[in-house]
């Protein structure tokens, strides 16, 4: 994603790939349904979103998105993410294939309910 740096996370989908621009609308309309009162954020080039503390991010690439959740996010899915793509923190969707917005809410969900229910910097 070359130029200028996009500052909002609609400018980041707009600069993303044409081909992942589609996946990457619905995966934010998803996110923000899920935390609607979260605090969008470019980081490191990256949309975040935080409520207070880190909740989930996403990422373009050239043939797939990245869906970040909080660091033990993934732990409770991987059965159901043994058919999926994963990274050691991240869930990757090719652009070629459907996002599979059942699973990604669940994880959104329970990010946000496990950084609702931590509220002291320990678990930090």
């Amino acid at each position: 994603m070359a130029g200028k740096r996009p500052e909002t996370i609609d400018e980041y989908i707009q600069a993303a790939p044409v081909e992942g621009q589609p996946h990457l609308r619905r995966l934010y309309a998803l996110l923000k349904s899920v935390a609607p009162k979260a605090e969008e954020a470019i980081k490191w080039g990256t949309p975040f979103f935080v409520e207070p503390r880190f909740l989930f991010a996403f990422s373009a690439h050239k043939a797939h998105l990245n869906f970040t959740p909080m660091p033990t996010g993934l732990e409770p899915f991987r059965k159901e993410l043994e058919k999926h793509k994963t990274t050691k923190g991240s869930l990757q969707v090719p652009y070629s294939k459907p996002l599979p917005e059942d699973l990604i809410r669940r994880m959104a969900e329970y990010s946000l309910r496990v950084v609702s229910e931590r509220e002291d910097d320990a678990f930090w």
